[in-house]
């Protein structure tokens, strides 16, 4: 197989260059035009075409597309990569008509390179997993389970489903998140625009008097000659502490310190728990379902976590079942997940029915962890009234203690 540089129009009118392999000229010339292209030019390869293609690819039009795929984009192709081979449609030519259809995106360069990675003689897991950022390890085995299994196009199906949910349940979060946050930003204006414009105006008249002020003035007066005179302090604080916190974050044993401490907070460590609960059943239940082996499925598991004390507890399930164990004994002695998790676990292994009990226990926590920040939600609203109002309120009894006492010196005298 030769290789032949070519130069081409896309569907926008613009010149594309590119690197494909063939076995001759003809058939790379159809192989540029399975590509949704218009070829100008097709021509063997010269070792300059070839730099200039690795030049292009590492430092080229894929790096000036800012923000990198999606997950609605990858939802969107996943859905339409199942439809049309589930049409009928060889993979190669799928991939080629979803790439004419893209406008120019990071995604369409991408599917770019797995095509011609797929033209090449690599299987579409393999050329999927030279994107690790665009399409991770659960993405890739799932595809690779489709593969051997001849089922691709229903793991597609169930690969968009499993990202619309964990999706659906992100949006949910942060859009409740949405009604504090800016509460709190609102707060802090108001609070720096007392600091910045109002308090110093009373210093003004405070010093007039040249009276000694109470301890509450005199701090606030000190905060508001930090806001008007050392404001960049705070992005030098701030910045500190962002490094330093990322620092410890790397050392284990913090980490690890960490995440027993986030579990064990109460209202939040109850979240923190259902959260990974769902990620857990949903994403084993999906990699099972659709054919990837048990044990490459929980490592897959363990790595969506991001809690060192439930990765722990997937471990032991993960060591356990490689010695002939089941799934359910190491969860119920890690005392990590909740009893009735185990229990419905420990009856899906029993009647062969796993994957679906996992998806039961994936939409009960879903709906769980939707309660559970609402409930939270519901906590904050009045905390953070509580403190605003501590705020202000210290803020104007600062501001006319010292008038009282001036005014009470001045009906004495």
């Amino acid at each position: 197989m030769s290789k032949f540089a070519y130069r081409a129009m896309n569907k926008d009118g613009r010149e594309v260059f590119g690197i494909i392999d063939a076995e001759n000229q003809a058939l790379a010339i159809n192989d540029v035009r399975n590509l949704g292209l218009f070829p100008t030019q097709v021509r063997q390869a010269s070792k300059a075409d070839e730099r200039r293609a690795r030049g292009k690819k590492k430092g080229g039009l894929s790096e000036l597309y800012f923000g990198g795929v999606t997950t609605k984009q990858q939802v969107v192709m996943t859905r339409q990569l199942a439809t049309l081979i589930d049409a009928g449609l060889p993979l190669l030519r799928s991939l080629n008509v979803l790439i004419a259809q893209q406008k120019p995106c990071k995604l369409r360069d991408i599917l770019t390179e797995v095509s011609s990675d797929i033209q090449s003689g690599s299987t579409f897991s393999e050329a999927l997993a030279k994107h690790p950022k665009e399409f991770d390890r659960l993405y890739v085995n799932m595809v690779r389970a489709g593969e051997v299994g001849g089922m691709l196009e229903e793991v597609l199906n169930r690969l968009a489903i499993f990202m619309e949910r964990r999706q659906a349940l992100r949006r949910k979060v942060k859009g409740a998140m949405v009604y504090p946050v800016a509460v709190i930003i609102i707060a802090a204006g108001i609070v720096l625009f007392l600091l910045r414009f109002v308090v110093p105006q009373f210093v003004v008249i405070f010093s007039d008097f040249k009276a000694k002020l109470p301890w509450m003035t005199t701090f606030l007066m000190a905060c508001g000659d930090f806001v008007t005179y050392k404001w960049w302090l705070m992005n030098v604080y701030v910045s500190g502490f962002v490094i330093f916190w990322k620092l410890i974050a790397k050392v284990p044993l913090t980490k690890r310190i960490y995440d027993r401490v986030v579990l064990k907070l109460g209202p939040i460590g109850d979240l923190v728990t259902k959260v990974a609960v769902a990620r857990f059943a949903r994403t084993l239940g999906t990699l099972i379902t659709s054919g990837v082996p048990i044990l490459q499925s929980l490592k897959i598991t363990k790595e969506t976590i991001g809690n060192e004390v439930i990765e722990n507890a997937i471990q032991k399930v993960h060591d356990s079942i490689k010695e002939g164990d089941t799934i359910a004994a190491p969860l119920d002695e890690a005392k990590v997940f909740p009893a009735m998790v185990v229990n419905m676990i420990d009856v899906g292994e029993e009647t062969g029915s796993l994957d679906s009990m996992l998806m039961k226990i994936a939409d009960i926590y879903d709906a769980e962890v939707e309660a559970a920040v609402e409930a939270l939600l519901r906590l904050l609203e009045p905390a953070l009234i509580i403190v605003l109002g501590f705020i202000i309120g210290f803020i104007v009894i600062a501001l006319y203690l010292p008038i009282f006492a001036l005014a009470d010196s001045l009906s004495e005298g």
